[in-house]
Parts: structure tokens; sequence; C-alpha cells
């Protein structure tokens, strides 16, 4: 008979290790609180209007695919990629703008209009991503559940110069200030300031120059969707609306879960795509966990948080300077991650992504509309972030925000707006259960990378496993794709199958 597997969360890891799991031979339930799947990939439906809820650069669709191909189906079968180029626009304090390309010598012309003496340095600094990417790649797919397994990489990390931060490894090849932004902002797009995230990120910048930067088409929400169908379809079982309470634990053995409205599941093996700490701090009866679980937790960095505004509008914006993905830049940037980031202090001012999809897609707006999401980063609920009042301010900082778009990008913003929808910290940590609000799980750092990270193998519970942004390798939907593998090939080492044999090896 075969093994029982109980997925928590259908998120884009816990997705990647159900279908990988089915693909194994497993029993396979994926269970979410939600009523879509998706997890913060999830899409709101309003007034005619779709709107990704989280993640919307997809990159290194080789990892989609490998998912269809373990079903015995295609991605075409089930979802459409569209291709961008520019990858993003970005644009300085002055609202100059900035294609970011990915043709090395078309990025290299848009330097020029800035600053003509750093293409060939330009030049220099992708080539350098090259190496970094061909080195540390691979060790993105690979589990880091011992000491050794980051001894092997901390000599080549030394030599290669990763660990000093992703700005101060850009402004080696690059002056201008706006350029360097232009060639270090990546970590922000996976929870870490580029002032102190290790160039080791760096990788991200070839990621998206080997596979492209893509769109689902009907947004990220059709690609979790996509995902959940060929899950049901390769005999997956998926329970929606359906919220675990507690992972039942015997003599440190994982022996199921037991559902809010305290229906009990057997299983076999647990694979948690919920935040890593709310698993062990609230999932966990406290009677069955180590005491110093919360002092570890406690002590570890978390991403930012974030207040994302969804807004659909009844005019088209076409005559924008706007592309599909737009990094709006302040001219208080460095000064303003610091204050997010260490000082956990809410500012006046703002940099930010507006995601214009319907730039590429109309599908997902009625005829004639635009639909928007606006992120702005802010500290996590943390420290001083925790004496922010979300509750009462979050009207005013949405007025802000829109009052500055339609100051600088979209004129006429509020008088066109039909529809929309906000959500901050709070959402995080209530909806999402995101430890301390952080919107991309723990910081990405050296300090917290590889095996100084949650492991995808728990260390204190037999048979339990992690995927998601909180565990290796970290945030970003290739890496939490990457996890929900890592995860289905411990599995398949501890507990083989004829299936998992061959598709391991």
């Amino acid at each position: 008979m075969a093994k029982k597997v109980i997925v928590i969360g259908a998120g884009f890891g816990g997705l990647s290790a159900a279908i990988r799991m089915v693909a194994q031979g497993f029993d396979v339930t994926l269970i979410d609180k939600r009523d879509k799947p998706g997890g913060r990939g999830y899409q709101y439906e309003m007034d005619g209007f779709k709107f990704d809820g989280g993640p919307t650069v997809i990159t290194a669709p080789y990892m989609i695919r490998q998912l269809f191909e373990l079903g015995g189906k295609t991605m075409e079968e089930y979802m459409e990629l569209i291709s961008l180029d520019p990858f993003y626009r970005l644009f300085n304090a002055k609202g100059r703008a900035f294609n970011y390309y990915r043709d090395s010598d078309q990025a290299a012309a848009e330097i020029a209009k800035f600053n003509p003496a750093d293409v060939p340095g330009y030049r220099k600094f992708v080539d350098s991503t090259v190496e970094v990417f061909e080195k540390f790649h691979p060790y993105t797919e690979k589990p880091f559940l011992n000491f050794s397994d980051m001894l092997k990489i901390m000599p080549e990390m030394i030599k290669s110069g990763t660990l000093s931060s992703m700005y101060s490894y850009a402004s080696k090849y690059v002056k201008d200030d706006f350029i360097r932004k232009v060639c270090s902002f990546h970590p922000l797009l996976v929870g870490g300031n580029p002032f102190d995230t290790p160039s080791i990120f760096g990788l991200i910048i070839q990621f998206e120059k080997k596979w492209g930067v893509h769109y689902v088409r009907g947004g990220t929400g059709a690609m979790a969707n996509a995902l959940m169908r060929l899950f049901i379809d390769m005999g997956g079982s998926i329970r929606l609306s359906t919220e675990v309470d507690e992972i039942k634990v015997h003599n440190k053995t994982v022996k199921g879960v037991q559902l809010k409205d305290g229906e009990k599941l057997a299983a076999d093996i647990v694979i948690s795509n919920a935040d890593v700490a709310f698993t062990y701090m609230h999932m966990i009866n406290s009677e069955n966990r180590p005491v110093y679980l919360r002092t570890w937790f406690n002590n570890m960095e978390y991403s930012n948080s974030l207040v994302v505004i969804y807004f659909g509008t009844k005019r088209r914006y076409l005559d924008s300077k706007l592309n599909h993905h737009n990094i709006i830049l302040n001219d208080r940037y460095k000064e303003l991650l610091r204050d997010i980031f260490q000082k956990k202090k809410l500012t006046k001012d703002f940099s930010l992504y507006l995601h214009m999809p319907t730039f590429t897609d109309e599908s997902i707006a009625p005829p004639g509309h635009e639909s928007f999401y606006v992120l702005s980063l802010v500290p996590n609920l943390s420290g001083r972030g925790g004496d922010i009042d979300w509750k009462n301010i979050r009207d005013q900082y949405q007025a802000r925000v829109l009052s500055y778009l339609e100051d600088n990008y979209l004129p006429g913003l509020q008088s066109e707006i039909v529809t929309k929808h906000m959500i901050d910290p709070i959402h995080f940590r209530d909806e999402l259960n995101s430890y301390r609000g952080a919107a991309f799980s723990v910081k990405p750092s050296f300090a917290q990378t590889g095996w100084m990270r949650p492991h995808n193998r728990s260390k204190f519970f037999k048979n339990l496993y992690f995927v998601g942004a909180g565990t290796h390798p970290g945030a970003g939907v290739p890496a939490v794709m990457a996890s929900g593998k890592i995860a289905s090939d411990l599995i398949a080492e501890e507990f083989p199958t004829k299936k998992s044999f061959s598709l391991v090896n």
C-alpha cells in the first residue's frame, strides 16, 4: 500500500512537492486554508478584474515544464507563458526610464544614455555573474543538511567575492549611482536589502538572461490553477478551504494532522509549505518541541513586509511611460532601505514596484480597463515595526501611494479607479501565517544561507519536511519550486519506490 503524504499549503512550493510525490507513487493529499491555490500567489477576482496577489515575475520555465513532464503532460496543455522584453522598466528619482533588456547590447545602449563610461564595466559585471551562476546554481537544487555541505562552497564564495553585498559588488564595475541600483536591485525581489544581501544572489541575473522573464496568460493565479489541475489529473487529492490546526507527533515522529474542525488525518509523511517558524511554533504542540526553538526563531532575521494595493481603472494607460514590470526608485533609496530593514521605521517616502499586466494581457480586466498592483516595501512586525498601527493608518498610507502615482505616472488616477483592495503586514501575519508579517519569510543573508537556513528535512521530527520561502534555497518562484524538488528527493531516498528510483536516478 502506498504511503500517505499530507502537504500543508498549496503555494508553489507545496504544489511542486505534491506533484513530485504523486509522481513517485505516494498517496498525496494537499490541504490549503484558502479557497484557491497559490499561497502568496493567490489571485483576487473583483468586479471583472483579476489581480495576482504576490509573485508576478516568472523565470526558469524549465522547472515548470519538469512538473508537467512528470505527469506525462506538456505545459502548453495547461497554461501559456508569454516572454517579456524588456524584463523591467526602472525609473530614477526624476522619473527617467531605463529599459532592462535581456540582450546585453540593448542593455548597454540604455546604460550609455545615463553614463557611457559605465558600458565596459557593465559588460564585465554581467560576465562575472555568469561565473557566479555556473558555480552556485547547482546548489540551489541540493539540500544543505550538514555543515560539511556549507564548507564545500565557502572557498568559492570567498574567492569569487560573493560575500560582499550586491550593491558593493556592482559598484566595483559601474560608477553611476543609478546604474549601480539597476545592477543590484534583484535581492529586493526575494526579501533582501541590496546593501547587505550577499552578491551570490547575482545568479538571479543569469536566471533571467538564460531563461527569460515570463508572464502567465491569465496571471500567476492561472499557473497555480494549472498545477493544481495537473496534480488532480495525476491522482492527487486536494482539500481547499481546509485549515490544519496541528501536526500530530508521537515519539518525535509525525503521524498526521488535525484540522481546525477536529478531523484527524493520518499520514506517514508531512510536508509543510506553511511558514517554517509558524509550523514549529503554532502547528506542533509545545510539549513536543524543543524549548529553545522559540529563541532560535526569535533570533533569526526576517524579510521586510509589504503594502500591496490592487486597483483597476475604467480607462487604459497605454499612453503612459509604463511597461509591464515597473520599478520606481526614489532619491533616498539607501536610507529608505535602512529605515525599513534595520530601523523598522515607516517613512513618508517610498520606492515602488508597479505591475501593469494588462500591458500584455487584456483578458484580466473588463474591455477598455486597466489592471494594476503597486507594492511598497514596509517594515515587518518585529521591533519598532510591531508598533505601527496598521488598522488606523492603512487608508492614509494607501492614499499617499495612489496620490504619488497620480502626480507622477498615472494622470487622473483616483477618479478613474473602479475597484481596489489592499493588503498589509497584518494580512501576511494573520492570513498567510507568516512569522512577524515578513512577506518573504527568513531574510536572505550569508548567515541565513544554505546549512544556516531552516532545513528542508526537520532535524527535530522524523518524517517532517519543509518547502517554501523560509527554507533552502529561499524566496522567489524558482527557489520555492526547487525546494519542492529537494524535499521530494530527500523523501525518495528515505522511502524509495519503484517510481521514485526511476525519477531520481
